[in-house]
């Protein structure tokens, strides 16, 4: 039988566009066009005027030949160029790599040639990590060098023109359309907790709507929030705040590094109400001396996530007016995919209480459509009991393409379909979800990934070392941080000094292990190392020192 619903009533222009954040700034830049949007330093651009810049980013772009399934890559800190590149390289049809400044040159060098990254605009705070990176790489890349003038410090232009250089290039009047399809690419982001060469992450330009708009009803921001950007852009797009902030019509406050004196500087003189980061941010900010607060009389909000706050962290904070939300979620799904959901009979609850409730993964954000506990072999739900661990899964409009170039990878995270985090843990009675390990052996420190592995691969090239296993080992600053045990070779030596220059120059500095015990490391009988048992001992010499 015919559905008289389907009959004649398709899709057309005049009832359908396809989802995307470039319509957030375009509306703002026609409803508030004087309304400030970004603040730098002594920069400071209306909504008009940010909306004019991404304009001429996007005709240069396109002047240079990029279009439709190009990559653009940006090592940026976070800055209005940053802001410029979330609209004006989508609008290109082209796609955004946000790359880690934190990452060495050799990993660096593999996102822009696995990206096959066209442009790269690149902070000249980072020209010795980037010039090496260049060195690697066998492709041809545009490269323009952003001079910020909030930054002094060394570093050389690589590049043949400078950013504003650039977008002068550009036409203000440059035609601002969406995707054909909303299921295009909008963002590469790289993980960093695998094993190997880091995944690619693609998002769509409908997941990148819909968490944008998820943020500020799950968060309840208010309109013309003032968002400080605590939280590095380049991470999960900054967890899609960028374009939040175009959809909010608010006010972005930049911030170079994350500085106690900096943060409540800037939520003094700006009236910050909102910013987001990992543990250590607020714990930077709960330890800071009193005086750095004073004249802060205002509510402020905070997301925090990775390693659940401690009790002292949330009562400090709460002390300074600062209301924290727990959220949880990864690269995969966009950033924040979960929220802790509060309910305000939490807040009249002793503190300790409070923490173990805020301190979960929680409910589903309100444009994902699932997060569950299951059995990864069988997939059936566990019993809500708050003990019986499964692996976290999400499903919805919150979850990536897929994995760039890696379909094996792809079809393994969405076996069932569901997207398996890798990460387990239990169903509270009350559905909220919370983490009780990580069956891949990350490490989150931070707010940072790392993998084990990865770690034990530079140890292992240690002369001294004959077998190494890196575990998390609590840290009251950082959450947690790499622990390497070392069993060395007969007659070697070595100490923990000496092994930890050795990773610095061959890893990132937040990978180094920041302990390094030597010992006869527990085996199976078919030697495979008793990570469990390490983690075990890392947790009780923490404890004790």
């Amino acid at each position: 039988m015919p559905n008289i619903y389907q009959e004649g009533l398709d899709k057309n222009t005049a009832n359908y566009a396809p989802l995307t954040p470039l319509t957030f700034i375009a509306r703002s830049a026609y409803v508030y066009p004087e309304r400030t949007a970004v603040i730098h330093g002594q920069r400071r651009y209306t909504w008009l005027e940010t909306f004019a810049r991404s304009r001429r980013l996007a005709s240069a772009l396109r002047a240079q030949g990029v279009g439709e399934g190009d990559t653009v890559a940006a090592m940026l800190n976070n800055t209005p160029e940053m802001i410029d590149c979330h609209f004006g390289v989508p609008a290109t049809g082209a796609v955004l790599n946000t790359l880690n400044t934190r990452l060495d040159a050799e990993t660096i060098a593999f996102m822009l040639e696995h990206g096959e990254a066209k442009v790269l605009f690149t902070d000249r705070e980072y020209s010795p990590t980037i010039k090496k990176a260049l060195a690697m790489v066998q492709r041809k890349i545009l490269v323009v060098d952003v001079d910020d003038a909030e930054y002094s410090g060394p570093g050389e232009r690589l590049g043949s023109r400078e950013y504003e250089e650039f977008i002068a290039e550009g036409s203000a009047d440059f035609p601002w359309t969406g995707p054909d399809d909303e299921w295009r690419a909008i963002s590469l982001n790289y993980t960093s907790g695998t094993t190997g060469n880091p995944k690619g992450v693609v998002y769509h330009h409908r997941g990148a709507y819909l968490n944008s708009f998820s943020n500020i009803v799950s968060w309840g921001m208010q309109p013309h929030a003032v968002y400080l950007w605590t939280l590095p852009m380049f991470h999960c797009n900054g967890w899609c705040f960028v374009w939040t902030m175009a959809a909010n019509a608010g006010t972005n406050v930049c911030l170079r590094r994350v500085d106690p004196k900096l943060i409540f500087a800037a939520i003094r003189e700006h009236g910050v109400t909102h910013y987001c980061g990992a543990p250590i941010v607020h714990s930077l900010m709960a330890n800071a001396p009193a005086e750095l607060r004073a004249g802060i009389t205002h509510k402020v909000a905070g997301l925090i996530a990775a390693a659940p706050p401690p009790a002292a962290v949330i009562e400090a904070m709460a002390n300074i007016g600062v209301d924290l939300t727990h959220v949880y979620g990864l690269t995969e799904t966009y950033g924040p995919a979960a929220v802790c959901a509060k309910h305000a009979h939490w807040a009249s609850l002793p503190i300790g209480r409070q923490v173990e409730l805020n301190g979960r993964q929680g409910v589903r954000y309100h444009a994902q459509e699932g997060i569950t506990v299951l059995e990864p072999t069988t997939m059936e739900a566990v019993p809500w009991d708050g003990e019986t661990m499964g692996e976290i899964m999400f499903r919805g409009n919150l979850v990536m393409k897929g994995y760039l170039k890696n379909p094996k990878a792809t079809a393994e995270s969405f076996a069932g379909g569901w997207y398996h985090t890798g990460d387990l843990a239990v169903m509270h009675p009350d559905g909220y979800v919370k983490i009780k390990d990580r069956s891949k052996d990350v490490i989150i420190s931070g707010g940072e990934n790392i993998s084990s592995i990865e770690v034990e691969d530079v140890l292992y090239k240690h002369p001294a070392v004959i077998a190494a296993a890196v575990v998390a080992t609590p840290d009251p600053t950082w959450g947690e941080v790499p622990c390497a045990f070392l069993e060395l070779r007969e007659g070697a030596t070595a100490n923990e000094q000496e092994v930890i220059d050795f990773c610095r120059q061959n890893m990132a500095r937040f990978k180094v292990p920041k302990r390094v015990i030597f010992c006869t490391l527990p085996k199976t009988s078919t030697g495979k190392i008793q990570k469990y048992v390490l983690r075990e001992q890392a947790k009780s010499s923490a404890a004790i020192e």
